[in-house]
């Protein structure tokens, strides 16, 4: 199915190049708006050339002393004046808006955001980039993308009551999709993207397959794709968007790298613990819970929230415990509202949230310091503090509001029969769109030019001190990092880190963020455990000129006196950008 969307879409049809060029649909800004839009208008666009360009505002809750509150005014005003779309904060978690409104099967999307991986939950691939990729995306509707590698995962059976989708994504995560993934990337050099099908794919909703979908970065996938059939059809229509359905499956025989299968009735409630470790809840049964978040962007459908409200009708919060909901969109906050499950939900003593993105990364409402915090979705690598968060389904959730500690939902007496409305609220008032016949701005408005967004790269052999931590170095550094989350924490925050972040070294980097290191001039290597153990014993890394890295495949680096190969994990153009410290062509390095 990836290769169905993206051959369609390049100009060489059999994706035989390191980098062929692919004509991109839609382009999603969430994480750093300002950056795009700056990189945008040093490119000098005037027109936003695919059929969607949109950036979200994800910044609800604000403080006088916050640096960046929110989209920044000449990012908004240049935004609209390019013809994208921009939403307001309050709409709701990107994966989710996005889902409803925008989300559609067989389209490619550029995005900023991992966790919109969730998109292809509505067939809809969905990968990352680095700015100067979506902004040239935005000027010139094309991209350079590496081809993916898939894995299949064929979903037979039907999941038994109190059994959620979360619980089925918590079971791929024990059954070793990330393994399988990271060894097809280590040996491919390829992204690669998760694709469901099988008999029991048709059953899932588009919201349930959707949470599946996004377990894509926390496995170290590019993104993940479901087969778009007539439950997607169904979904677009209730969205009042059934134009955008195309057909997407995947063809008999088609050549994957690996099938996962896994059989739904088989499945028991699951949870992901403080270690990172997926239990049975009858492992973790009678430990005290102090915090729930429910909701979030994607971890529970509207079908689960409503089963979680129907569940706690009538019970109380216990005194020990805050109750949190964060209803993923407008959308369905109104039909929690029309139905009487956000009443219910209030009367039992639950709090209701706004969608910032500061709660996925425990910014915001952190696990307190006693007791389990239990949620809904999957937390993005932060600070420590939220490794005492555990993920649950919502019917495992609602099973500890009821009784303030963790516990198997299947001890409730009975299910509950959830019918989720087939009429659903689509009003955008929150999507900002450029006035018709607009004129020129009033006197006074006027904002300073956009200002150029300094590129680091490599002039040189270059000497790094070497950090063994999730941290921002004040030195030109190596970060030496053992897991995936460290790896993922990185690449989060890469446009900040650039200027003294030179390289990044760990056993494992998902391909699908080398683009993401090398469009901002952060040197991607990878090596062996033992070797990246050593490293951090060690004070400083020297690197090679850049000249020698042509044409090879390692590197040669000096540390402690001795001499370490590693490998680089940039190709054709990627290697460029890391010399020249962006994606964007022709631009000079920053003078330190």
């Amino acid at each position: 199915m990836t290769q169905k969307i993206l051959a369609g879409r390049a100009d060489d049809l059999q994706l035989s190049a390191d980098l062929p060029k692919v004509k991109v649909d839609q382009v999603i800004l969430a994480r750093d708006p300002d950056r795009v839009m700056a990189e945008v208008a040093l490119l000098g666009g005037k027109k936003c050339v695919p059929e969607v360009g949109i950036a979200y505002d994800t910044r609800c809750v604000t403080q006088v002393t916050d640096p960046r509150p929110g989209i920044g005014a000449r990012a908004y005003r240049d935004a609209l004046a390019l013809g994208m779309l921009v939403a307001r904060p309050g709409i709701g978690f990107p994966a989710q808006v996005h889902l409803e409104r925008f989300g559609s099967p067989a389209r490619l999307a550029l995005t900023d955001e991992p966790r919109l991986a969730a998109l292809g939950g509505s067939g809809m691939l969905t990968l990352v980039a680095a700015p100067a990729q979506l902004a040239e995306a935005l000027v010139t509707g094309a991209a350079l993308l590496r081809p993916p590698r898939s894995v299949q995962v064929l979903l037979s059976g039907r999941v038994r009551p109190f059994v959620c989708v979360r619980d089925v994504g918590l079971e791929l995560i024990r059954r070793g999709l990330g393994d399988a993934i990271r060894r097809i990337d280590v040996e491919h050099g390829a992204p690669v993207v998760i694709e469901f099908a099988g008999p029991s794919a048709r059953l899932l909703s588009v919201s349930e397959r959707a949470i599946l979908a996004a377990l894509a970065p926390q496995l170290g996938a590019a993104a993940s794709v479901f087969v778009s059939d007539e439950k997607t059809e169904v979904y677009l229509r209730d969205q009042r968007r059934s134009k955008a359905h195309r057909s997407l499956l995947p063809d008999p025989g088609a050549p994957c790298d690996d099938v996962i299968t896994v059989d739904l009735s088989a499945v028991d409630p699951l949870i992901l613990d403080e270690d990172g470790q997926v239990k049975p809840v009858r492992e973790l049964a009678g430990k005290a819970v102090t915090q729930v978040i429910l909701g979030g962007d994607s971890g529970a459908s509207l079908r689960d929230l409503l089963a979680a409200a129907a569940l706690l009708k009538s019970k109380r919060v216990p005194p020990k415990l805050d109750l949190l909901v964060a209803p993923p969109s407008r959308q369905a906050l109104e039909v929690l509202a029309q139905s009487g499950a956000l009443v219910d939900l209030i009367a039992t003593g639950a709090r209701v949230v706004e969608p910032d993105s500061r709660l996925l990364t425990g910014e915001l409402y952190p696990p307190p310091a006693t007791g389990i915090s239990m949620r809904a979705f999957d937390a993005e690598p932060s600070a420590p503090h939220l490794e005492r968060a555990v993920v649950a389904s919502a019917e495992t959730i609602a099973f500890a509001v009821a009784t303030g500690a963790v516990g198997d939902p299947r001890s409730f007496k009975r299910p509950v029969r959830v019918t989720v409305p087939r009429t659903l609220p689509t009003d955008d008032v929150l999507i900002v769109r450029k006035a018709k016949g607009k004129g020129k701005e009033p006197e006074g408005t006027k904002l300073p030019a956009a200002e150029a967004p300094r590129a680091y790269g490599f002039t040189g052999a270059t000497t790094l001190a070497i950090s063994g931590v999730r941290g921002v170095p004040t030195q030109p550094s190596a970060l030496v990092l053992e897991s995936l989350d460290d790896v993922r924490w990185v690449a989060r925050r890469a446009a900040e880190l650039a200027e003294n972040v030179r390289a990044v070294i760990a056993p494992f980097i998902p391909t699908s963020l080398v683009p993401v290191l090398a469009g901002l001039g952060i040197l991607a290597l990878r090596g062996e455990l033992e070797v990246v153990r050593k490293l951090k014993t060690q004070a400083s890394l020297a690197l090679p000129e850049p000249e020698s890295w042509s044409g090879k495949a390692t590197i040669s680096a000096q540390a402690g006196g001795q001499t370490i190969d590693l490998s680089l994990l940039a190709v054709g153009a990627e290697r460029e950008w890391t010399r020249v410290g962006t994606a964007r062509s022709a631009a000079p390095l920053a003078k330190r």
